[in-house]
């Protein structure tokens, strides 16, 4: 095992706290939200943040964002004190607190600008039966400088780590800084990894994803991302093994490493295409009964994964690391997981 360093893995991202809560079928159809999506809320979607809190109790309040929750599992997967980075911006407000706090808990260190303009962002993850609907409304968390990651103090998390993975929601946000720090890991033969997010990422932000896609050593993303980056890039087909194959030897700027590609399927094989070969992992089989909601499952599988990977293991392994996080956190409400794991 390769000697886990303090700050080793460092991300950066959106900041949420998640008021995640039942709703029937209807609730979803009356905001015209699908299951299993996940989009930033407009206009319309704004009552849904105190509906919930009024009308649907109980609610749980978690401290989420894709990259914060991955940075988390990871940190919970490693079992060393502040072996993980986060960076993000929050408001100055009760909501940040609890972020800081429960992220800080958790054995992460966290480093957020502090909005006195913005409220804490928040995410309504909205529970039909079995899977999410996600509707983020980013707040102060949209409202992230390049500034403040250039400050000494939050570069040197950068400078300390050697691997730095951010969801492609912060494309939407500051851009910019993701490029900033693909640049430094390229030039200095770090990993850095990015995750497709959601469909309508390479969708609407098709030329902010390719600016930062040549630093990306691994990107991560599921079946419907995967068929919207086929269709926003016009690689022709629909067929996901065809895709992740033209996806893996798309330009790169560090030639010394070849990029690896990761597609989730769900309840179907996950895929992996390194060097032109896709291989095919089997997920941790999981009943309908044992699995209480799907939110954050994506998100931890990631987290699992890193754990493994910062500490050299193979692909496989970081794999199974995906696929034991995942399995974890799937059988509990939102993006949470017991004091230890198991793995």
């Amino acid at each position: 095992m390769a000697l886990v360093t303090e700050g080793i893995l460092f991300g950066m991202g959106n900041p949420l706290l998640d008021i995640s809560a039942e709703v029937p079928a209807s609730y979803l159809q009356k905001y015209s939200l699908k299951p299993n999506d996940a989009i930033l809320a407009e206009e319309k979607h704004m009552p849904i943040y105190s509906e919930l809190i009024k009308d649907h109790q109980p609610v749980q309040y978690i401290a989420g964002g894709a990259t914060q929750n991955s940075i988390r599992v990871a940190q919970w997967m490693l079992q060393k004190e502040k072996a993980t980075s986060y960076i993000g911006c929050v408001g100055s407000d009760d909501f940040g607190e609890k972020l800081g706090a429960q992220a800080g808990g958790d054995g992460v260190r966290v480093s957020y600008l502090k909005s006195t303009e913005h409220a804490t962002g928040t995410c309504a993850c909205l529970i039909t039966g079995k899977v999410r609907s996600l509707v983020a409304n980013l707040g102060a968390a949209n409202h992230y400088k390049k500034d403040h990651l250039l400050q000494p103090e939050n570069w040197a998390l950068v400078e300390n780590a050697r691997y730095a993975y951010i969801s492609g929601f912060f494309l939407t946000v500051s851009p910019e800084s993701i490029v900033e720090v693909g640049k430094h890991c390229a030039e200095t033969n770090k990993y850095f990894m990015m995750n497709l997010s959601a469909p309508f990422i390479p969708m609407v932000f098709k030329e902010k994803l390719l600016e930062a896609l040549p630093y990306t050593d691994i990107l991560f993303g599921n079946e419907g991302e995967a068929d919207a980056l086929s269709a926003a890039l016009d690689l022709g087909t629909k067929d996901i093994k065809e895709i992740i194959k033209k996806v893996q030897v798309l330009p790169k700027v560090n030639q010394g490493r070849k990029r690896i590609v990761i597609f989730t399927q769900g309840a179907g094989p996950v895929l992996v295409c390194q060097d032109g070969e896709t291989t095919e992992y089997p997920i941790i089989p999981v009943t309908e009964e044992e699995i209480v909601d799907t939110n954050g499952a994506g998100d931890a599988w990631v987290g699992g994964f890193l754990s493994q990977l910062v500490q050299q293991k193979s692909i496989e392994d970081c794999v199974k690391g995906g696929n034991y996080a995942a399995n974890v956190v799937i059988k509990r409400s939102g993006c949470t997981y017991p004091e230890k794991p198991q793995f």
